[in-house]
C-alpha cells in the first residue's frame, strides 16, 4: 500500500501550463506503476497517462498526447504531470494512482488513489 497526495492544480487560462505533482509515502514507490486519471463533471473517470517503474515507458491518452508529459523521480517518491497548451476541455479533477504488477489505462487496475487536485482551464 502507498498513500498519494496530489498538488499543483489551479486555475489557468487556455494555452497555459500547469505541473501536477503526486507525492507518495512509503519506501517502495519505485516498484509501482503510476498513472494519472481525470474526471470532469458528468463524465466517467478518464485515463490520462501512465509511466512504468523505471520511467522508461510511458503512454498517453490521444486527447493529451503531445501536450502532457508524465515523469517520475523515484528518489523523491514523486510523479509529475506537466501539462502544456491547456484547453478548457482539460478541466477536471486530476487523480494520481498507483498499482503494483500492472501497466494499464483502466481505472480499476489501480488500487491506490490520491484525493485529486482540481484543474480549471478558462477560455
Amino acid at each position: 500500500q502507498v498513500q498519494l497526495v496530489e498538488s499543483g492544480g489551479g486555475l489557468v487560462q487556455a494555452g497555459g501550463s500547469l505541473r501536477l505533482s503526486c507525492a507518495a509515502s512509503g519506501r517502495t514507490f519505485s516498484s509501482y506503476v503510476m498513472g494519472w486519471f481525470r474526471q470532469a463533471p458528468g463524465k466517467a473517470r478518464e485515463f490520462v497517462s501512465v509511466i512504468n517503474w523505471s520511467g522508461g515507458i510511458t503512454n498517453y491518452a490521444d486527447s493529451v498526447k503531445g501536450r502532457f508529459t508524465i515523469s517520475r523521480d523515484n528518489a523523491k517518491n514523486t510523479v509529475y504531470l506537466q501539462m502544456n497548451s491547456l484547453k478548457p476541455e482539460d478541466t477536471a479533477v486530476y487523480y494520481c494512482a498507483a498499482a503494483e504488477g500492472v501497466y494499464g489505462s483502466n481505472w480499476y487496475q489501480y488500487a491506490n488513489w490520491g484525493q485529486g487536485t482540481q484543474v480549471t482551464v478558462s477560455s
